[in-house]
């Protein structure tokens, strides 16, 4: 799960001598914080004896040539040279952590090795989209009577209640790509269109950097309501909502949907997997490929994600032939 953590650093002996101000204990604490992210480990053990001894063994264990934490501590940042890149162009996947560590990344650390493998391609129906596909005129007409309908729901007593207006999506009535959110936001909530607040700007420029514009692609969520404090939808929400998506995907009839995080990707693929196992596969939705990506809400707040989002995307431009002269 880590890199092998390194044994060098300051002799235990030396935690018990007292510090003269708070100024420091400070600069202890980030020099031991540094030394831990520099040798891999994105989390602290618990306090128990066991857990202790079982960590210092491993430490004992694992620990490198004097040569290698020389090379870590001179070899080039990765991350540095992303920070110049546009937002799209993303950093090193997240580590989970429950300690303040993450704050103190020294800009030579490495990024960590990929926790899961991708899992096999999900095949939600290998058949084709039900129905005769729609001349142009005919799928805009369907949508617009969908959109209505959708306006006038009151399934969902709680999403009904508090909304302002549903948020039903926008793009070409005959889309190569679809980008399927989770969820309206605030500013979606006020103008009744997705993906403008914030984390639209993002994904904005994100299409931008595969060569596509935001008027290309068709934009949707799984739910049409802004749910209460922006938390995620609930299981019967999306489930209410089904309906609707499912018949704006197979009026659009994609050849490309990009989920974007988790509750997406799992409610399209039927899935209780996490997106970081779901993504760099494509998975089949009927005639749609369809690839997980995280949301850019999320990369909004982990930006160290951005670079596998771009690793995502650059998997998309290839499979799907994109290039500048696209």
């Amino acid at each position: 799960m880590n890199a092998p953590p390194s044994t060098d650093g300051p002799d235990p002996s030396d935690l018990s001598s007292k510090f003269d101000c708070a100024g420091d204990i400070l600069g202890a604490g980030g020099e031991l914080l540094a030394h831990l992210h520099r040798s891999g480990l994105r989390f602290l053990p618990h306090a128990g004896a066991d857990a202790v001894s079982q960590w210092t063994q491993r430490l004992a264990a694992a620990a490198p040539s004097p040569d290698a934490e020389t090379h870590a501590d001179t070899a080039p940042s990765p991350s540095a040279a992303a920070t110049d890149n546009p937002p799209t162009s993303p950093g090193p996947a997240p580590a989970a952590t429950s300690t303040p560590a993450a704050t103190s990344t020294p800009a030579h650390a490495e990024p960590p090795a990929r926790r899961f493998s991708p899992v096999p391609a999900t095949v939600v129906s290998s058949a084709p989209y039900p129905g005769a596909p729609l001349p142009v005129a005919e799928i805009a007409t369907s949508l617009q009577t969908l959109a209505t309908d959708v306006a006038a729901c009151t399934r969902c007593k709680a999403l009904a209640n508090c909304r302002s207006q549903t948020v039903f999506g926008e793009g070409p009535p005959q889309p190569r790509f679809v980008f399927f959110g989770e969820a309206p936001g605030a500013e979606e909530d006020k103008s009744g269109r997705p993906f403008v607040g914030a984390a639209g700007q993002l994904l904005t420029k994100m299409i931008d950097a595969i060569h596509l514009k935001r008027d290309d692609v068709y934009l949707l969520n799984t739910v049409k309501c802004r749910p209460p404090g922006n938390r995620n939808p609930a299981p019967d929400e999306i489930a209410n909502c089904r309906e609707y998506f499912e018949t704006q995907l197979q009026l659009l009839r994609p050849e490309y949907i990009v989920c974007l995080g988790a509750v997406s990707a799992q409610a399209l693929l039927q899935s209780k997997l996490s997106i970081g196992r779901l993504r760099q596969t494509f998975h089949q939705y009927h005639d749609s490929k369809v690839l997980a990506i995280y949301h850019p809400a999320y990369l909004l707040r982990n930006p160290d994600a951005k670079r596998a989002a771009w690793a995502d995307l650059q998997m998309l431009m290839k499979d799907a032939g994109l290039n500048p002269s696209s």
